[in-house]
């Protein structure tokens, strides 16, 4: 009866796990791809990497490596939230590699947990090191369309003015940038716009951002993929690692590919 009891106990503690494991881990894991096109005439394809949080990452640089290999972009675009603790700029490095090693362009913005770094310097010197064109509220010049970089909002540093002086009337302009309740404050014309942020909500139950308020967009129910404003249309991807607790419910980390 005793070793019978065990079982039992063994059993439903492994049952429990499992459960645990598919509803809250599996999906930091399960890396979605998702594809997104709209026609822009650019004959351009970016991939956006968003909210990495080496710290609580679980998607390997391996994963990443073979995703560019597979989709051949023309572009990497990062929108933010590289890491917020110095000793992990080491572990940053290796998907910053992976990124350089891939040989193709890649521009970034900050985010909100980057600016907690101590001294955000070591981190843009790092991405500087790998290749990475960092944008700052600033815009460059590329082919057949302009990319505009706005800093990030929530931390109070989006210049919109800035990030705008000099930008081509002709020509399409794509923006990236990390927090997108920036769009609330945006009055200027863009095609397509790339954010993040908001993890999808990341634990994904009933009135979540009225427990963790995150701004008006997500009070609005506008917290992940494709939307339209006045000015422009915009994304928000559901991002790669996890902030706070490294766990997902029903939200998947996600990659995105963007056919303009």
């Amino acid at each position: 009866m005793a070793a019978t009891a065990v079982l039992i106990l063994l059993a439903a503690a492994a049952v429990a796990f499992g459960g645990w494991y598919a509803l809250f881990i599996l999906p930091t894991q399960w890396l979605k791809v998702e594809r997104i096109t709209r026609p822009l005439g650019l004959n351009v394809t970016m991939l956006q990497l968003s909210d990495l949080h080496v710290e609580q990452l679980r998607i390997k640089p391996e994963r990443i490596a073979r995703l560019i290999r597979a989709e051949k972009p023309d572009y990497i675009m990062v929108t933010g939230d590289f890491t917020q603790k110095e000793a992990q700029l080491p572990m940053l490095r290796r998907y910053l590699e992976v990124l350089r090693g891939s040989g193709v362009p890649v521009f970034a913005v900050l985010g909100n947990h980057d600016y907690q770094l101590r001294k955000v310097g070591r981190l843009v010197k790092l991405l500087e090191q790998c290749g990475v064109r960092l944008l700052r509220n600033e815009h460059v010049p590329l082919d057949r369309f302009e990319l505009i970089g706005i800093d990030d909002y929530g931390s109070g540093k989006s210049r919109i003015g800035p990030a705008f002086a000099g930008v081509s009337a002709e020509l399409p302009r794509i923006v990236i940038t990390h927090d997108p309740n920036v769009v609330l404050q945006l009055e200027e014309r863009y095609d397509y716009l790339l954010a993040g942020h908001l993890h999808g909500k990341q634990v994904n139950i009933p009135f979540f951002f009225r427990l963790r308020p995150m701004g008006k967009l997500p009070a609005m129910g506008i917290y992940k993929g494709l939307h339209t404003n006045r000015y422009g249309t915009y994304y928000i991807s559901k991002g790669l690692g996890q902030t706070k607790y490294n766990i997902r419910l029903f939200v998947r980390s996600e990659a995105t590919v963007h056919r303009l």
